[in-house]
């Protein structure tokens, strides 16, 4: 057998400053679970932190030493001593929160968004204007690229190992947690939950020349919503066909056996690679997977193996990235410019159901500014 030696890449390239002073907006579960983990582990400097709960904020702030705690933050923002902001509000918020954070341009060199940018092309077309016309870097929190697995992928993509890609498929059988604040919108599952795989596709392969998606509710989710358990297909000019289903209903409940997983397969020509992402599992440690196949190295499985997961680490790479961009001044691998073209094709999804129809990318990518 052929020997692989390939160097996957999947850790994050780090800045060579690690002390840029980090101030966060948000409280919430994924900071405390994943964003300060991930900051801790990598060495980054949590300068303050603000929230719509002080209390919350002063809870997150003790368990990981963040010197600083802001009553609002406006404040956060308006102190001097902030380079970085780490926002991670409802996409509605994050508009109103960038508009501020522009005018301390003098202070603030770059801006982490949580994803989804906004809650449509338009208003997240404003915020990438915003940072470009202020000078400020702009990355957004796409995270599944930094997958270990995704990684990986990406990187034997980028080698040829499977040669001209045929299919790329997605199959999520898990149930996301739809926050609170979610009630409000009628948008939910490819904006929030499939966005990852949406990225993701792109993120791999490009833009698609055009996209379809069909839906039907989730029996769980009892406020209103557009889109519960989805199924969309990207087509390529060059035939790439990748498909997605996310299947957020996944388990009966009390009474019947668990069978939850995100599963993907990628086939070419030349060889193809299968894997499982651990995100399921978290809190616990899920290891995410790969096993490929290719002509390079014949007639064998090959199934690397690391010791990271999505959640928490992939974190370290979507702040990283916005760092080195900073130091290097350019753009950061997740910048906001590229994020408009996976808004636009979220739209263009939610298109294809609004009128029952296969959507070209062009459509939608036409009301970029």
């Amino acid at each position: 057998m052929s020997e692989f030696n390939l160097d996957l890449k999947i850790a994050a390239q780090m800045p060579r400053r690690k002390d840029w002073r980090i101030g966060t907006i948000g409280s919430g579960a994924i900071i405390k679970g994943c964003h300060q983990v991930a900051y801790r582990n990598a060495g980054f400097n949590s300068y303050g932190i603000a929230s719509l709960h002080r209390p919350q904020s002063e809870e997150v702030a003790a368990e990981f030493n963040i010197p600083n705690v802001y009553d609002t933050w406006q404040e956060l923002i308006k102190d001097p001593e902030v380079e970085i902001l780490d926002i991670a509000v409802p996409p509605d918020v994050q508009l109103e929160i960038v508009r501020e954070a522009v005018k301390e341009k003098s202070h603030i060199k770059g801006i982490l968004c949580q994803k989804p940018l906004a809650m449509n092309l338009d208003e997240a077309n404003q915020i990438v204007l915003l940072c470009e016309e202020a000078g400020i870097k702009l990355s957004v929190n796409s995270n599944m690229r930094y997958d270990q697995s995704i990684r990986a992928l990406k990187t034997l993509l980028d080698h040829n190992y499977f040669g001209e890609i045929v299919l790329a498929t997605i199959d999520m059988r898990a149930i996301p947690h739809w926050q609170e604040f979610l009630k409000k919108y009628d948008r939910l599952e490819m904006l929030n939950m499939g966005i990852h795989h949406i990225d993701t596709f792109r993120y791999l392969f490009g833009d698609p020349e055009k996209v379809t998606a069909i839906t039907r509710p989730d029996p769980r989710t009892k406020f209103n919503h557009i889109d519960g358990i989805t199924q969309y297909t990207f087509q390529y000019a060059n035939g790439i066909m990748a498909s997605s289903l996310d299947d957020v209903w996944a388990w009966q409940g009390e009474g019947t056996q668990k069978d939850m997983y995100i599963r993907w397969r990628v086939e070419g020509l030349d060889g193809m690679a299968t894997g499982e992402i651990g995100w399921p599992k978290f809190p616990e440690k899920g290891l995410s997977t790969l096993k490929f196949t290719s002509r390079k190295h014949p007639d064998q499985w090959i199934e690397p193996t690391w010791d990271t997961v999505w959640f928490p680490d992939a974190f370290e790479g979507t702040m990283a990235s916005l760092l080195c961009a900073v130091e290097d001044d350019t753009l950061p691998e997740i910048n906001g410019r590229d994020n408009l073209h996976t808004m636009a094709t979220i739209d263009a999804l939610y298109l294809s159901i609004k009128e029952e129809r296969t959507v070209k990318l062009s459509e939608t990518l036409q009301n970029l500014k």
